[in-house]
C-alpha cells in the first residue's frame, strides 16, 4: 500500500499559500483518480483509492506544517508501512517556480514539515518537491511561503498540478524518471531539469582546464614555433614566451 502525504496548513486563510502546494497536489490526485471523499483520521484528512492497481491513501495532515510528522507517523504505524511506502509532496524554496525534483531520502533543507516527518518516520521516504522559488533574502522567506500564489503563478501552477495528477501512477510504479519526463512534456518544459555541470568542472568555468577566456585566447593565438632571432622574435617572446622550448 502507498501513502501519499501532501503537506500544508489547515484553514481557508492558508488554502492558496505557496506553503500549501502539497495540499493542492493531493487534492488534484484524489480528484483525477476518483478517490473517496476525505474523512478525518490520524489527525488529518484521508482519502482512499487505487494507483497503478495498488491501494493508495492520500493524507493531508491537519496538525499545521511544523507537526506534520505526528499525522504521517500515526498513519504509517497503523498500516504497518515502511518509509519506502511513503511519498511526501511539499513546497521547496530552493527549486525554481514550476520545476519539480523527486528523490528518496536526503536532508530536510530547513523545511519544518520534513523535519517533523524525519523525526517520526525516518528519512528514507520519497519526496516530490514542488518549486516555489526563493524570495532572495531570508527576511522575506516567511511572507513568501505564507503568501498566496500570484496571478502570474497560475500560468504554470494549474497545468503543473494537473500533470502531477495525470501521471501519479508512474510514481506509484516507481518510474520516477518516466513521471518527470511526462510532466515536462505536459507542461511544455516548465519543469525541465537544470543541466548539471560537466563532471570535474567547477561552475562558471569554461574550456578543457577551466582557464580564463583571456588566457585561452592568448594560448590559441600563439604560433607553434617562433622565429629564432630578430626584433620580431624578441617581441613575440615577450608576449608568448619562448615557443622553441
Amino acid at each position: 500500500m502507498l501513502l501519499i502525504a501532501g503537506l500544508g496548513n489547515p484553514g481557508p486563510q492558508y488554502a492558496r499559500n505557496r506553503h500549501n502546494v502539497g495540499f493542492m497536489a493531493a487534492d488534484a490526485i484524489a480528484r483525477r483518480h476518483s478517490f473517496s471523499g476525505f474523512s478525518k483520521k490520524f489527525r488529518g484528512e484521508i482519502a482512499e483509492g487505487t494507483l497503478a492497481g495498488e491501494k493508495a491513501l492520500i493524507l493531508k495532515p491537519m496538525t499545521f506544517m511544523n507537526l506534520s510528522g505526528d499525522s504521517v507517523g500515526e498513519a504509517m504505524r497503523f498500516y504497518k508501512l515502511s518509509p519506502s511506502d511513503i511519498i511526501v509532496i511539499h513546497d521547496e524554496l530552493d527549486v525554481a517556480p514550476g520545476k519539480l525534483k523527486l528523490k528518496t531520502g536526503g536532508g530536510n533543507g530547513g523545511h519544518n514539515g520534513l523535519k517533523s516527518i524525519d523525526a517520526h518516520c525516518g528519512k528514507d521516504y520519497k519526496r516530490l518537491r514542488v518549486g516555489i522559488g526563493h524570495p532572495g533574502h531570508k527576511d522575506r522567506v516567511n511572507p513568501h511561503v505564507l503568501g498566496d500564489f500570484s496571478k502570474a503563478d497560475q500560468e504554470w501552477l494549474e497545468p503543473l498540478l494537473d500533470a502531477i495528477a495525470d501521471h501519479a501512477e508512474l510514481i506509484a510504479r516507481g518510474d520516477d524518471a518516466g513521471f518527470l519526463n511526462k510532466v515536462v512534456v505536459a507542461t511544455g518544459g516548465s519543469t525541465a531539469p537544470e543541466k548539471p555541470e560537466p563532471s570535474g568542472k567547477a561552475p562558471g568555468k569554461t574550456g578543457g582546464q577551466g582557464r580564463s577566456h583571456i588566457r585561452q585566447a592568448r594560448n590559441s593565438a600563439q604560433p607553434g614555433k617562433l622565429p629564432a632571432s630578430g626584433p620580431m622574435a624578441d617581441m613575440l617572446k615577450k608576449l608568448f614566451g619562448d615557443g622553441n622550448k
